[in-house]
């Protein structure tokens, strides 16, 4: 099951499915909207864009929009998922590689070690979104 946003970008549902949601992600980040993008997450969330440095809020809008002003998707591959109720940790490999914007090699990568929840809607979004996980 899947639910399309109303809000912002009706090709890119959100999943009832918590294996799903590193693809939704994903599928999100690529439009590299930030607005679409957030809605991955809960309102509480926390992004850990590098080792050891935590984000929530505004800040964490400004970390994705520094990931996506890079203008280079994201692939992902899930690796595990375990649910417990309505908590899932997601285990998820990840690579962002290509030219950036100044015409740089850009090669991103990471295990990355998520927390997400399923909310009242019955949508999954992550809490803890921790690209380097296993750094």
């Amino acid at each position: 099951m899947t639910h399309t946003s109303s809000r912002h970008n009706p090709t890119v549902p959100l999943t009832a499915d918590p294996r799903q949601h590193p693809e939704v992600f994903a599928a999100r980040f690529n439009t590299g909207n930030t607005d679409v993008l957030a809605e991955v997450y809960t309102d509480d969330a926390v992004f850990v864009p590098e080792p050891g440095s935590e984000v929530t809020g505004p800040a964490l809008r400004a970390a994705n929009a520094e990931f996506l002003a890079l203008g280079l998707p994201i692939r992902v591959s899930p690796r595990h998922t375990y649910v417990a109720g309505d908590i899932a940790l997601l285990i998820v490999d990840w690579e962002i590689d290509g030219t950036g914007p100044k015409g740089e090699p850009i090669h991103l990568s990471g295990t990355a070690t998520d927390v997400a929840r399923r909310d009242a809607d019955g949508y999954w979004r992550y809490v803890i979104d921790n690209p380097f996980g296993v750094a």
